[in-house]
């Protein structure tokens, strides 16, 4: 076994978000289209023997206690594990940005150390376990882009064409508490079907969080102005505040507003690591066609 890994974390968007009620615990009802993009993370793991849980910020921009070590901690706590980790995070995925990429860490360290420590856990007992860290992560485990439905928790496979596109993140980012506590916010859309969907996957329905996080967040509101100007119909993704458009044609990035990262993203085939729960340990992984 490999005593340390240099793994990617990818970000996701939402092709469009629908909520469709409220349980009576407050927790929201939700449709999405989950597609993976290669904007990406980079995490490295060795491991330790003395039961420990470091973790060093590669690009001091985490909190002290982030979803890595979180995550790290659950796995240990969950199988009794002895054997500890020092994780090396790389953030390139901007944070409140509804692109979830903290989820995606928590996701790729536990299909690390699922392997480094030799655990074996099958994939089904790694999505417990990362539903209790947040409810993005069991997506990210499941390795393909997902048709997503309940408080997050239900996720099918999802078929979906190769893509480019031009996503904008504004300088501030939004508390997803604040848009799902806002009185305003949309909470009645009609529950659609797949099929519905896959006839125009790229453009259906919208994100009913947009209105409210435009009222939170002016930056979300110039992204959308801005992508307008270069003839792309924009929407936010998850709880922003990162929008995006798929790229039908070539424009004018030295426009973008100076306070706003751009970047141009195509959407992956597949996880990098699926099957990492499910093999023998030999897995081979390319990280050439990630950033």
């Amino acid at each position: 076994m490999q005593s340390l890994y240099d793994l990617p974390a990818p970000a996701k968007l939402n092709l469009f978000l629908h909520i469709t009620g409220r349980r009576d615990d407050g927790y929201h009802l939700l449709q999405s289209a989950f597609m993976l993009i290669d904007w990406c993370d980079t995490l490295h793991f060795e491991v330790r023997n003395d039961g420990l849980i470091s973790r060093e910020d590669l690009s001091w921009t985490l909190p002290p206690d982030d979803l890595t070590v979180r995550a790290a901690r659950a796995l240990q706590a969950a199988t009794g594990c002895t054997q500890g980790a020092h994780i090396g995070v790389l953030k390139s995925v901007p944070a409140q940005a509804g692109m979830g990429g903290g989820s995606s860490d928590a996701a790729t360290t536990l299909l690390a150390l699922n392997r480094l420590w030799g655990l074996q856990l099958p994939l089904q007992k790694l999505m417990e376990i990362g539903l209790k860290l947040g409810a993005d992560v069991p997506f990210f485990l499941s390795g393909s882009h997902g048709w997503v439905e309940g408080i997050g928790e239900q996720i099918s496979p999802l078929e979906l064409p190769l893509a480019k596109f031009v996503v904008v993140k504004p300088a501030a980012g939004l508390d997803t508490k604040l848009i799902f506590s806002d009185l305003e916010l949309k909470r009645d859309s009609l529950p659609a079907i797949i099929t519905g969907f896959a006839a125009d996957a790229l453009s259906f329905g919208q994100n009913d969080l947009q209105a409210v996080a435009q009222k939170l967040c002016p930056g979300v509101n110039q992204a959308l102005v801005w992508l307008a100007s270069q003839g792309l119909n924009g929407r936010m993704t998850g709880s922003g505040s990162a929008v995006f458009a798929h790229l039908l044609h070539e424009i004018d990035l030295d426009s973008a507003p100076g306070a706003m990262q751009v970047r141009l993203c195509s959407s992956l085939d597949v996880h990098p690591l699926k099957g990492w729960a499910d093999s023998d340990g030999k897995t081979g992984l390319s990280v050439a066609s990630v950033r």
